[in-house]
């Protein structure tokens, strides 16, 4: 962190940026706990069924894994943090509120429908590319201070985005037997979380006056000014692309996030059978998950920031993660002590991998292609996504004892995160001067 940006402005920088990404967060998550609505068309006056509202969902991944995140990760590093976050975070309310109108408008279903699902299309690829413009902005401002800390509090305020939702959304919603759900009723989730995304608008735009003004005064600074040799060109994707530590990062990140958020999708399905509980149970169980991130994710960043030994806490996370699942397939099935522990080990290892992934991006690329990296790691994360999420639920519809058999796939996308990060810190170890396991400077 330049002196001059003062003690505190980076942390003030870093508020205005986590509101926008907790009200992203919340937006996205604001019907998992009240999907009931659509089991049946006729419990609400939108009329959508749970295939419909499949549907809806699955708009957020479609521009970015069909190459939008990509190219736009081109142009937050050609364009700027400001001019391209500005966009995307516009295009992320834009869609938000797009899906608003298509539930409160009154159209019929099939059509309510169609627009909601171009909304979420816009707002994910709107969110993902904000996120990106977040994370590579934090490790602009922290990049000699307590970035790994910065990112975690960042991982955390945003999942306590999905947390609220979780928890808000069945009391914005109250489930009445035999009751049909008017429009305005079925789209309080939906008002709340665009009032949330006006206000992390209204931010990101002082966030944009603060960058302007940082740099003014890193180029007032000795040696701080850029030269052409820093210009970003296309020609450095190519580069990225052949950064062998590039593409362990990006396969740690499939591997690891495919075991827990694939896994969160169908968590009902697996927890159920496996413990032997009821519904609400499991709901409760597998919340433990974001809530934990809150607590641990900015305490393990501060722990990487102090410590270092970054990619020695890749493998102890991807480890927990791996004891998780094993417990979730061979622990003794009806006694729901063992789901539990399960979610504190996956909520540890889902906090202590990404306090030390994200921030050892910006040691392994130049500057100026890290908008690039970091939509790239997105993008292959996404692919991976998409592709397991679509292999789990074939494997509940098509095995005897699909719950065990969706669990050996994680345990070996587990397995495989293990071996990755190992290789990770071998090459640590190989190339010293990227500095990978050493604390970050205050």
């Amino acid at each position: 962190m330049p002196s001059k940006a003062g003690k505190y402005v980076c942390w003030i920088a870093l508020a205005c940026l986590v509101v926008p990404m907790f009200a992203s967060y919340f937006f996205d998550d604001m019907f998992s706990t009240i999907s009931y609505l659509f089991e049946d068309p006729a419990r609400t006056q939108l009329g959508w069924n749970a295939a419909g509202y499949g549907l809806y969902t699955s708009g957020y991944s479609l521009l970015c894994v069909f190459g939008g995140l990509v190219i736009c990760g081109i142009l937050l590093d050609k364009w700027g943090v400001r001019i391209t976050g500005s966009i995307f975070v516009g295009m992320m309310v834009a869609g938000a509120a797009t899906v608003l109108w298509a539930i409160t408008a009154g159209f019929p279903p099939e059509r309510s429908l169609r627009i909601a699902y171009a909304g979420c299309m816009f707002f994910g690829l709107g969110s993902e590319i904000a996120g990106t413009a977040v994370t590579r902005s934090i490790a602009k401002w922290f990049r000699h201070g307590p970035m790994a800390l910065a990112m975690g509090l960042q991982l955390a305020i945003a999942r306590l985005g999905t947390a609220c939702a979780l928890v808000l959304a069945p009391r914005l919603v109250v489930e009445s037997s035999g009751h049909v759900y008017t429009l305005a009723e079925t789209a309080r989730p939906a008002v709340f979380g665009l009032g949330l995304m006006a206000a992390g608008l209204i931010l990101w735009a002082v966030f944009v006056a603060m960058d302007a003004r940082f740099d003014k005064q890193r180029q007032e600074l000795p040696g701080q000014a850029r030269d052409d040799k820093e210009t970003f060109r296309f020609a450095d994707v190519i580069g990225v692309l052949k950064n062998g530590n590039f593409w362990l990062v990006s396969l740690l990140c499939v591997l690891f996030y495919s075991s827990i958020i694939a896994f969160k999708k169908f968590a009902g399905a697996i927890l159920i059978p496996r413990f032997a509980i009821p519904a609400e149970t499991a709901g409760w169980m597998v919340s433990m998950l974001p809530f934990a991130t809150v607590v641990f994710a900015p305490l393990f960043g501060l722990l990487v920031d102090r410590r270092g030994r970054g990619t020695r806490w890749m493998i102890v996370g991807s480890l927990l993660a791996l004891l998780a699942h094993l417990l979730l397939a061979f622990a003794p099935q009806g006694i729901p002590f063992f789901g539990y522990l399960a979610m504190v080990l996956l909520g540890f290892g889902y906090s202590l991998v990404p306090a030390a992934l994200w921030p050892s991006v910006p040691k392994i690329v130049p500057d100026k292609v890290l908008g690039t990296t970091f939509a790239l790691v997105y993008w292959v994360q996404n692919l991976g996504l998409l592709s397991f999420k679509m292999l789990a639920g074939q494997i509940l519809d098509g095995a005897r004892d699909g719950a065990f058999g969706v669990e050996l796939m994680f345990t070996g996308l587990c397995v495989a995160a293990v071996a990755v990060a190992l290789l990770f810190a071998r090459s640590s170890r190989r190339h010293p001067e990227l500095e990978l396991d050493l604390p970050n400077k205050a």
